[in-house]
C-alpha cells in the first residue's frame, strides 16, 4: 500500500507570504503557565486523560520514544516512561494505560509509566493508538484497524477493508463513541463493534474529485470532533463534515479544502482552508457563520473550540485565540518561534500546544 503524506500544498516552489500579524489590543486576559521541553524532535500528538483518582493530565510522546504524564495544573511530572525506540505515531492513553508506535512496527503498552507489553505490528501507523474499555486499537496506514486486550496484549481481532490505492502518512480518526469505534477509512467514518470488529454503518463525509489518485486523496484527519450524538471530521483537501454517529447518518458536508483538523464543540465547528482561511459553521445545520482571513498563508495547526474562543497555531509559534462569534482575534500569545505541530488540546482549564522545537505550552485564557 503506498502512502502520501500532506504535501499537495508543497508541490510548489513560489508560495504565498503569509500575512503579517495585525496589530490587536487584547480583549482577553490570558498567559503562560507553564512550560516543558520534550526534546527529541518533532513531537507527536499529545491528548489530554482523567484516571481514576487523578488530576487532570496531558499524557505526551516525543519523536525519540520519551512519553510523559504531566499535570495539567503546573506542568509537574507524574512518570516519565521510554519505548527504547523512535515513534511514527502519537500516544493514546485512557489515563492508566498508555501507547505508541515504534519505527520498527512495534506497538508499546505502559501501565501508569512501566511497560505492560510489545506488539509487533504489520503495517507502519501514523495515527495514535486508541486505549478504551481496556483494549488497544491501532489503525495502520493501509487502514487495516487490529484490536488488542489492555491488560496482556492478547490479539483480538482485525478489520480489513478494500480502500483507495494511496491513504495519508499523517493522523486519521480512531475514536471512541459509547458502545462503537469510530474509524475513518479513506472519506468513509465507519461504525465498529468494539468486541468483534465488524462493522454497522458506515458514511462518506465527502465526495473527492480528482483527475488522478493523489488528487482524490480524502482520507479523514485526526482528531475527531464529538458534541453528543454528533461527529464531525475534515476529509483531507475535500471537505468538511458532520454525522448522526447514534443513527450512522450524515448531517452535512461542505467542500472545502484543507489538511489540518478541525475543531468544534455543539455549537460550532471551524476549519482552515489551504491558504489559512478560517470558516466556522453552525454545527446542527453546516450553516456558516464567519469567516476570518487574518491568518492567510501562516501555516495554521489543527483548530480547537474551547469556550468563548478558537485557538490555533502558527508557522512562527503564534498562538491566536479568535472570537467564537465573529473570527476575530481576541488574544495572541508567543512560544518558541517554531511551527506549532498537531492540534491545541484541553485537561481542565488548561490549553496545551506542541511545537516542532519539541516546546510543550500550557496557556489559561479567561
Amino acid at each position: 500500500m503506498a502512502t502520501v503524506a500532506a504535501l499537495l500544498a508543497a508541490c510548489s516552489s513560489d508560495k504565498p507570504k503569509p500575512a503579517p500579524l495585525e496589530s490587536i489590543t487584547p480583549q482577553i486576559a490570558g498567559q503562560q503557565v507553564w512550560r516543558a521541553d520534550l526534546g527529541g524532535g518533532l513531537p507527536f500528538v499529545l491528548m489530554p486523560s482523567i484516571a481514576k483518582g487523578q488530576a487532570d493530565a496531558f499524557i505526551v510522546a516525543g519523536g525519540d520514544g520519551t512519553v510523559l504524564a504531566l499535570s495539567a495544573q503546573d506542568g509537574r511530572e507524574l512518570w516519565r516512561a521510554s519505548a527504547g525506540a523512535r515513534l511514527t505515531a502519537g500516544v493514546g492513553s485512557d489515563g492508566r494505560f498508555a501507547a505508541v508506535v515504534t519505527r520498527d512496527n512495534e506497538l508499546v503498552v505502559f501501565d501508569n509509566g512501566a511497560v505492560k507489553w510489545r506488539a509487533r505490528l504489520g503495517s507502519l501507523v501514523a495515527t495514535a493508538p486508541l486505549v478504551a474499555g481496556e483494549r488497544v486499537f491501532v489503525m495502520g496506514v493501509d487502514r487495516v484497524v487490529q484490536a488488542y486486550d489492555a491488560l496482556d496484549g492478547r490479539y483480538l481481532w482485525a478489520l480489513k477493508r478494500g480502500g483507495e490505492p494511496l491513504t495519508l502518512s499523517q493522523p486519521g480518526v480512531v475514536a471512541p463513541f459509547k458502545d462503537t469505534l469510530l474509524v475513518g477509512q479513506g472519506q468513509r467514518l465507519t461504525g465498529v463493534d468494539p468486541l468483534r470488529g465488524t462493522v454497522r454503518w458506515e458514511v462518506a463525509l465527502a465526495n473527492p474529485r480528482g483527475t488522478n489518485e493523489v488528487e482524490r486523496v480524502a482520507d479523514l484527519v485526526g482528531p475527531l470532533v464529538r458534541a453528543g450524538d454528533v461527529v464531525c471530521a475534515r476529509s483531507f483537501q475535500s471537505a468538511i463534515g458532520c454525522a448522526d454517529a447514534q443513527r450512522g447518518a450524515l448531517l452535512w458536508t461542505k467542500s472545502v479544502g484543507g489538511a489540518q483538523a478541525a475543531g468544534g464543540d455543539a455549537d460550532l465547528v471551524a476549519g482552515a482552508d489551504g491558504s489559512g482561511r478560517i470558516t466556522a459553521w453552525r454545527t446542527a445545520s453546516g450553516d456558516l457563520a464567519w469567516s476570518a482571513e487574518q491568518l492567510l498563508n501562516r501555516g495554521l495547526s489543527g483548530l480547537l473550540v474551547i469556550g468563548r474562543t478558537v485557538v490555533v497555531g502558527d508557522f512562527e509559534g503564534q498562538v491566536h485565540f479568535l472570537d467564537r462569534t465573529s473570527g476575530k482575534t481576541l488574544l495572541r500569545l508567543p512560544t518558541d518561534g517554531s511551527q506549532v505541530v498537531g492540534t491545541p488540546v484541553v485537561a481542565g482549564n488548561t490549553i496545551l500546544v506542541a511545537t516542532a522545537k519539541g516546546g510543550l505550552y500550557a496557556f489559561r485564557p479567561q
